[in-house]
């Protein structure tokens, strides 16, 4: 894997994670408590024993940049690195990103100083765990050109992707974008040739594009460079490339989650919690996911009632109850409040006991929730500050809102509560 260089794309504004993506770039987002996204793919690259790793993003990069730095410092025996590669203007390309192609596009003068031979390009927005041995080798083997991860799909879910067909020997023939009707049906293929049983490819007969790729140093180079109006990898580059070029598929038969929405993020991380085995799991030894060494105290429970939740470190809940919900670091919970089916990020400091006591008694409202709070079905960004008796449930069950001013938003019927927002004591969502 010493000749493969990976390329995380970072994405671009973050709009449908919004507002969780308002103060930084979609990788930078927590996820199960004390994770960000960004961690996945490149957990999943060192498991895989790839150590040259370039993250392209180009908003709110602070945060990510930040995290990289203190989390991913391979030592001075290994040419291993992490970095982020932010959009930049130059007398040549005076634009930002233009999509995924793009991307790879404007930073193919560093790309190239590099002797690799095989180019991996990732995505920061998708939960799972793979070992991209197995997909280089498979790229390896066929002698493609371009080798592309595909999930197979069964016929409910299958317009909601971008579809392929595939040839008996695994060469992608034909694309088509969130098919329906007749057009899908013309899109079925017969899944077994990529490797699942004859049982499943009849229940999966549609395979859907992960947007991961592998792609041979020239032929990467020689796409980007011939097409300037093309900017993206899965829209155009890939399917136009398909006529000439030996573009294969691989199959990943597990577990895959595009959370770049609310919703579906929101659904993620509750998932974790699920018993008796969750549908992705942090707890492989073999294959872990890696993330900052904060070195936390344990997490300190008084009297509380909790059922399938997961509980970061440095947490102090006081006689509440937790049910289906996920806490991030230094989570603070007063007494008497309810938590359910919700995701609280947690907090980035600790505030000192007489800080707090101070701003009691002056009426202000310590970071953390508040006395006698109910949260339901909610997202809570960190460092909000929960006053006393303070009900976020959506009594009125509203699927949009933007209120902003009031330190929330509303995303499919998920309360989403501002990073640093403050909601006064007796608040009612």
């Amino acid at each position: 894997m010493k000749k493969v260089l990976s390329i995380i794309l970072g994405g671009g504004a973050g709009t449908r994670l919004y507002p969780l993506t308002k103060l930084r770039a979609k990788p930078a987002v927590p996820v199960a408590g004390k994770y960000r996204l960004i961690d996945i793919p490149v957990s999943n690259c060192i498991n895989s024993e790839i150590f040259k790793i370039y993250v392209l993003t180009q908003f709110n990069s602070a945060s990510l940049n930040r995290h990289i730095a203190r989390t991913y410092n391979f030592t001075g025996f290994s040419d291993g690195f992490v970095e982020v590669l932010a959009a930049q203007q130059t007398p040549e390309n005076p634009n930002w990103f233009q999509g995924t192609a793009d991307a790879v596009r404007q930073y193919l003068w560093l790309m190239e100083e590099w002797d690799a031979e095989e180019y991996l390009i990732l995505s920061g927005d998708h939960l799972y765990r793979m070992d991209y041995r197995l997909f280089i080798q498979r790229h390896r083997e066929t002698g493609a050109d371009i080798t592309l991860s595909v999930i197979p799909i069964d016929e409910r879910r299958a317009s909601d992707f971008g579809l392929m067909k595939i040839d008996d020997s695994g060469r992608v023939i034909d694309f088509s974008e969130k098919p329906k009707g007749d057009a899908l049906i013309k899109m079925r293929v017969d899944t077994s040739v990529l490797g699942l049983t004859k049982e499943q490819a009849q229940l999966q007969p549609y395979i859907a594009s992960m947007g991961i790729y592998v792609f041979k140093k020239d032929v990467l180079f020689k796409l980007l460079r011939e097409s300037i109006e093309r900017t993206d990898f899965g829209k155009e580059i890939i399917p136009d490339a398909s006529k000439d070029y030996n573009v294969q598929a691989y199959l990943f038969d597990d577990y895959w989650e595009d959370i770049g929405t609310i919703d579906a993020f929101y659904h993620a991380n509750l998932e974790l919690t699920r018993q008796p085995q969750p549908p992705f799991s942090f707890y492989d030894e073999k294959a872990p996911i890696y993330t900052r060494a904060r070195y936390l105290p344990p997490s300190k429970l008084l009297d509380c009632h909790i059922t399938e939740a997961i509980i970061g470190e440095g947490c102090i809940l006081k006689n509440c109850r937790i049910q289906h919900s996920v806490l991030g670091v230094r989570s603070r919970i007063e007494s008497g409040c309810i938590i359910e089916e919700s995701l609280l990020m947690g907090a980035d400091f600790y505030q000192p006991y007489v800080e707090r006591q101070c701003s009691l008694e002056k009426g202000d409202i310590p970071v953390g929730i508040g006395t006698d709070s109910i949260i339901r079905r909610a997202i809570v960004d960190k460092n909000a500050r929960i006053g006393h008796d303070v009900k976020i449930i959506n009594k009125d069950n509203v699927q949009e809102a933007d209120r902003e001013s009031q330190g929330f938003y509303i995303r499919s019927g998920i309360v989403v509560v501002l990073k640093n927002a403050v909601i006064p004591d007796g608040t009612i969502i």
